[in-house]
Parts: C-alpha cells; structure tokens; sequence
C-alpha cells in the first residue's frame, strides 16, 4: 500500500505548476533576430522581459493554487484548468537569451 500511495503522491507533486525561475529557456535558434538593428533588439527585449514579468506573476499564482489544491483535495487545480505557464515562460526565455546574443555579437550597448 505505501508504494502505491508515494507513486500517487510523486504524480502529483509532478503535475503542479512549477516556480518561473525553475523553468529552462526554450532554444530559439541563432538566426531569430539576426536582422535587428541595436535599437530593434532593445525594443524587443523590453517587450519580452514585459511578457515574462507578467507570466511569471501567473505562474507563480499557478505554482501557489497547486500547492493548496494538492493539500486539500489531493488534485493541482491550476495546472489542470489551464493556468499553468510554463510553455509560454520557457519560450520567452529563450527569446530573450537569443536577443542578449545577438546584442552581444553586435556590441550592443
């Protein structure tokens, strides 16, 4: 009986929602923003790091109504009704980090 239950409870600690700072950035490839100008990388930047800030704060929602939903009734609510954000977070990560690149290979200040 007790494998049973610490598999139950493994599966749903793997299903909650998790943190936005344990989320990996999703690979972007090299070739995204090759085009842009400093100023263009700038201004894309500010929009991502926008868009990251407010799904983080969602996620971090998500991450925290998990935690109560497994507590209480056993189930990671957010997580299954669609407030999880992690794909949304790894991807603009990984824009992110494929826009410091290309800042880099320009010498963007």
């Amino acid at each position: 009986m007790k494998p049973i239950l610490s598999l139950f409870a493994i599966t749903l600690i793997a299903a909650c929602a998790q943190k936005p700072e344990n989320i990996a950035a999703a690979n972007i490839g090299t070739n995204e923003y090759r085009g842009y100008s400093c100023k263009q990388l700038s201004e894309a930047k500010l929009q991502h790091d926008q868009n990251l800030a407010n799904l983080s704060a969602d996620q971090k929602k998500a991450a925290t109504g998990d935690a109560v939903g497994v507590f209480l009734l056993g189930l990671p609510l957010s997580s299954m009704s669609g407030g999880d954000k992690e794909t949304a977070i790894a991807v603009t990560k990984g824009h992110l980090q494929s826009i410091e690149r290309e800042q880099a290979r320009k010498n963007c200040r």
